[in-house]
């Protein structure tokens, strides 16, 4: 299966240690979106797209990516690493989630977890969530990928 992981990771590395630990599983390359090959995404069986959140979105250049994609079909998944928990009314990675359905891409699940930030006020105090993503985090990233690479999709 060909694989491709487009990861923005700019802070400190939380949604590169992510993808990959996915990448080991999937058999993936993992890029950033600045080099990413629109040919070889659509030529792709699964494209993840992940970053950190900054200001509660995922990073814009990212974002921009995908907007810029021709619309097509594939299968698809989504990842997030975060300083603050997300609301499960409307998490951090839903309007990526959106953007990649009405492209035409089958979006097989979505992953998040918490990640070491040091934005603004929490800049004072050292930063909170220091020690993330932690082994735990990232056996259930390797799960995650597990689920994909098994056409399982997301657990529920």
């Amino acid at each position: 299966m060909r694989t491709v992981i487009v990861c923005a990771s700019v802070s400190h590395g939380n949604t590169r240690r992510v993808a990959d630990c996915m990448a080991q599983v999937l058999g993936a390359r993992v890029v950033s979106p600045e080099e990413a090959d629109p040919a070889e995404l659509a030529g792709a069986d699964l494209v993840g797209f992940g970053s950190g959140v900054y200001y509660g979105r995922l990073h814009p250049r990212l974002i921009d990516l995908v907007k810029g994609l021709p619309s097509g079909r594939g299968r698809a998944f989504v990842f997030a690493t975060s300083g603050l928990p997300d609301g499960s009314a409307a998490p951090f990675t839903r309007p990526l989630v959106r953007i990649l359905e009405g492209k035409g891409f089958a979006v097989d699940g979505s992953f998040r977890c918490r990640g070491f930030d040091t934005w603004a006020i929490f800049k004072l105090v050292g930063g909170i969530n220091k020690e993330r993503p932690d082994a735990r985090d990232l056996t259930a990233a390797r799960a995650f990928a597990e689920r994909l690479l098994d056409g399982r999709g997301p657990e529920s």
